[in-house]
């Protein structure tokens, strides 16, 4: 990730919790808890030591030079921007380092709830501390700065130190908060309820937050893909690869101490009621057999957790309906199963003057993609398509099974993936079904974002010459995971009394290529890239601390579907001919060429008002610009400002649009390409055989 985007999300998590009203009572470090070991983890803790240091890829030795990398790593996701330890913190618990490795096996994490403790009363009086820089003059005309890449220096050695850096952030936001209009008192008011939300959010701090974070600190250490699963985030993980999750089918966020319904799941549950609506508060939470909690102040993940539950059972729900003088009411619903429709794989088809284009967005590797994807083939193949593109810009990955087997949608039969254990063992997985669903040509979509299973889909289909791969260099991850329960089978008969354990993410193959190569930290390298100017971040598996090397191992046995290396030169020029004079690729190049020139000073952000201001009306004037000539080419009227753009208006993919264009230059060019469906066929065309 890089690190803009990682210090945009640090900055969220600390400072972007907004309430709305002033909560009267003073903050006091008195109120905080005292975090300890619940008895369970010292179970969870040695199943997942055990797990890691006897089924993990890597082999690794849990000594005392490997304790000292998970206490660093420990302190670096607690406090990763160096904003609220200092050095003598770090050295007070650096000679109980080594013995970490020994915690681990025997389930005891003392030194961790320590250290975790010490974070939270540290981050608790920084935010104090802000509370105290909001009621000083604000001063909006010096020439200082702020830099948000703190990552890489030193521990601060005083608290004065730590105090500067703080009085930067909170000019920084009091600053944010003035550039989009608000006058002091209004910022105070914001900010001061922001800070307030953040401190009351520590004092809600519980044993399982200490546990998983050092628990995470012990798996990334391993390597960047491993991770414990705490019980609310196993059950994310598994709504995340089923699309699906039991409950009642409503978004909700966090104001002021309420629970507020921001949206619904259109037919779940709470939307089929008819009897709440967005902007109520839940207030109150019970199950069909048990009386109704208060719910008022509590985390909001808690809250979602006993909403939620199996299909078929009633949460009873106290609702404050939207409205000064509403009162309460108490209302039922039965759970249900909820779909993620809108994260589903889905067709679109394009009607370019050139020719009939399908579009196919499969935006990660879920439970049930292949089948779905299989629906959508026929309808392109009814649609009597030019041919088709398939975005799998920002897919993440997913599922291993599911991307062999719609990768076996496109090919007729033969390896798609091969994986080595830890063993050194290499297997290679096959698709086993006969047969070409869609057998027309094909450009896969892909960019820096798209990594694992994406990897693997675009890797074979470009080794089978099957499809043309645009876009970027992908993320480069070649790695397999596997999940499992930390439970055993027998512990529901042995320990009735014991709570969720959760689960566990680990590492226990690479994957390559069916040609024998690694897309690890290298990637798969697109046939033609998008751009003409690489933008120059660190983005991608290469620039983690920990991760695996690359390495290759001998090919598998494969045919090539089609030779489309001598058709590049041609794509490649007409690609290059097209953007040279697309107004959108000179807009992006701008872009990409700006963001380089400043790669030094990235992460350095101006905390003078009028110098912010100058660089903030540069970019509205040109945004502005764009959109009106944007608008032109359209044929529509212009704007004067940028409030003015109808909230419908999508503004144009570039990169999209182009993939199409790539398309139909190949079918207008080499109008045989289609794939024959039967390995007789593809000898009789001379193709080369791969072994």
């Amino acid at each position: 990730m890089n690190k803009l985007l990682k210090g945009t999300i640090k900055l969220s998590l600390a400072l972007c919790i907004v309430s709305l009203t002033v909560q009267a009572k003073q903050p006091d470090a008195e109120s905080l808890p005292v975090l300890k070991q619940d008895d369970v983890h010292q179970v969870v803790a040695k199943r997942l030591t055990n797990f890691f240091t006897q089924a993990h890829y890597r082999n690794f030795a849990l000594d005392g030079a490997f304790s000292a990398k998970i206490f660093d790593r420990y302190f670096k996701m607690l406090d990763g921007s160096k904003a609220i330890f200092i050095q003598n913190d770090v050295d007070t618990f650096r000679n109980r380092q080594d013995s970490l490795g020994q915690e681990l096996f025997s389930g005891n994490l003392k030194t961790a709830y320590d250290i975790y403790n010490l974070a939270m009363h540290k981050r608790y009086e920084r935010y104090k501390y802000a509370l105290k820089v909001l009621q000083s003059p604000m001063d909006f005309s010096t020439n200082d700065e702020i830099d948000f890449d703190r990552e890489d220096i030193s521990w601060p050695t005083t608290e004065k130190e730590l105090d500067a850096y703080w009085d930067k952030r909170v000019k920084y936001d009091e600053l944010s908060l003035s550039l989009s209009g608000k006058n002091e008192n209004q910022i105070r008011e914001t900010l001061t309820k922001r800070y307030k939300r953040v401190l009351k959010t520590i004092e809600q701090s519980n044993n399982e937050d200490a546990f998983q974070v050092f628990m995470n600190a012990f798996a990334r250490e391993i390597d960047p893909h491993t991770s414990y699963l705490a019980p609310r985030k196993k059950r994310d993980f598994n709504s995340e690869m089923s699309l699906s999750f039991e409950g009642i089918g409503a978004t909700l966020s966090q104001q002021d101490d309420y629970t507020v319904i921001m949206s619904f799941v259109t037919g779940g549950p709470a939307e089929k009621s008819k009897s709440i609506a967005v902007g109520d508060k839940i207030i109150g939470v019970g199950q069909s057999n048990s009386p109704i909690e208060d719910v008022i102040g509590w985390r909001l993940d808690d809250i979602v957790d006993k909403i939620r539950g199996p299909k078929g059972t009633v949460v009873k729900l106290e609702i404050l309906p939207a409205g000064n003088n509403s009162k309460p009411k108490v209302i039922e619903l039965t759970r249900d199963k909820i779909h993620f429709e809108d994260r589903e794989a889905k067709l679109n088809i394009v009607d370019n003057p050139r020719g009939k284009v399908g579009i196919i967005d499969i935006p990660s590797f879920y439970m049930g993609l292949t089948d779905k994807v299989e629906s959508l083939l026929l309808e392109a193949n009814n649609a009597k398509l030019q041919g088709l593109v398939i975005d799998l810009r920002n897919n993440g990955g997913g599922s291993l099974a599911e991307v062999i087997s719609l990768t076996g949608l496109f090919i007729d039969y033969g390896p798609v993936v091969q994986v080595r254990d830890n063993l050194q063992k290499v297997i290679v997985y096959d698709d086993k079904n006969k047969g070409i669903e869609y057998a027309g040509p094909i450009v896969v979509m892909v960019n820096r974002y798209s990594a694992s299973a994406s990897e693997i889909f675009a890797a074979a289909l470009q080794d089978y010459g099957r499809a043309v791969i645009v876009g970027e260099t992908t993320y480069g991850k070649g790695t397999v995971q596997t999940s499992r329960d930390i439970a055993y089978p027998t512990d529901a008969r042995l320990h009735p009394n014991w709570p969720e354990l959760g689960g566990v993410q680990y590492t226990v193959q690479k994957f390559y290529r069916i040609n024998g190569g690694s897309t690890q930290l290298k990637g798969v390298e697109p046939d033609i890239e998008m751009s003409k100017t690489k933008y120059d971040d660190e983005t991608g598996e290469r620039f983690l601390d920990n991760a695996m090397p690359w390495d290759k191992i001998p090919s598998s046995e494969y045919l090539t579907l089609a030779n489309i290396k001598p058709m590049l030169p041609y794509l490649k020029s007409e690609h290059l001919a097209r953007i040279s004079n697309n107004p959108e690729f000179v807009y992006i190049d701008q872009d990409i060429k700006e963001l380089n020139d400043k790669k030094d000073r990235r992460y350095i952000v101006s905390l003078n008002k009028k110098n912010r201001e100058a660089e903030q009306k540069i970019y509205e004037d040109r945004d502005l610009k764009r959109t009106n000539e944007r608008l032109a080419r359209e044929g529509k009227p212009p704007i004067s400002k940028l409030e003015d753009l109808p909230k419908d208006y999508k503004q144009p993919d570039a990169y999209l649009n182009e993939s199409v264009e790539i398309l139909l230059d190949l079918v207008t060019k080499y109008p045989d390409i289609e794939v024959k469906k039967s390995i007789q066929q593809i000898i009789s065309l001379d193709s080369p055989i791969k072994k």
